[in-house]
């Protein structure tokens, strides 16, 4: 008997030390998860083909990423970063000045403790650290976990819209559906100068090919 009670009190307090952990740290520790993606080959990742720098330290580091903002797939975060920067850490949208391999904003980089020019003059493994610390963030802020690819692209794209249904407009005080349309002609694929929550699951499926697709499950 004294053996069962024991055992639930060191169950209780690891249990309590890991609510801790995740309070302060924002990551997700899913034995199940990280398991199946440490198991899986770097070079098995989609688009592993892009990456010329580093390539071996970009992937591993991707899937390590992965695991610690507590995705069930690091393909997820591989396709997030295809579609926003085809994979180049460099790359740079002179509208706005969106940078990097996730397309950081100027004002989302100053909260990150960092600039879009240095995120620019980074390497692609070192960005990582900021794609990672600003996953980890929007999780904290909206208290929502990233379990599926349209998901973590709708937390790159718009995080406030996370968890709302497919019908609601995105918009802000500061930005209105109109000019969020205009500054992103593509997402909005009935041209009707608004993007829904639908709408924009629908475009973070676009041109990818059901080979693609099928590994984002």
């Amino acid at each position: 008997m004294k053996i069962l009670i024991y055992t639930l009190i060191i169950f209780i307090v690891i249990l309590l030390l890991y609510l801790i952990w995740q309070k302060h740290t924002g990551k997700t520790l899913n034995i199940f998860n990280r398991a199946k993606n440490l198991n899986m080959k770097a070079t098995d990742l989609i688009f592993a083909y892009i990456i010329i720098k580093n390539k071996e330290k970009f992937l591993n580091r991707v899937i390590d990423v992965s695991n610690n903002i507590g995705l069930v797939n690091p393909n997820h975060l591989m396709a997030v970063m295809f579609k926003e920067s085809a994979l180049n850490s460099k790359a740079r949208n002179p509208v706005g000045g969106a940078t990097g391999l996730i397309q950081f904003m100027p004002d989302t980089a100053k909260g990150l403790g960092t600039t879009t020019d240095a995120l620019y003059a980074m390497d692609n493994v070192i960005q990582l650290d900021y794609v990672e610390k600003y996953f980890l963030l929007v999780k904290k802020w909206t208290k929502k976990e990233l379990h599926t690819y349209e998901d973590l692209y709708l937390a790159t794209f718009w995080p406030a819209a996370l968890g709302k249904p497919d019908d609601f407009i995105i918009q802000s005080a500061k930005m209105s559906k109109e000019l969020i349309a205009l500054q992103n002609k593509s997402v909005d694929l009935n041209k009707d100068s608004k993007i829904t929550v639908g709408e924009f699951r629908e475009y973070t499926r676009k041109r990818l090919g059901n080979d693609i697709l099928s590994k984002l499950k």
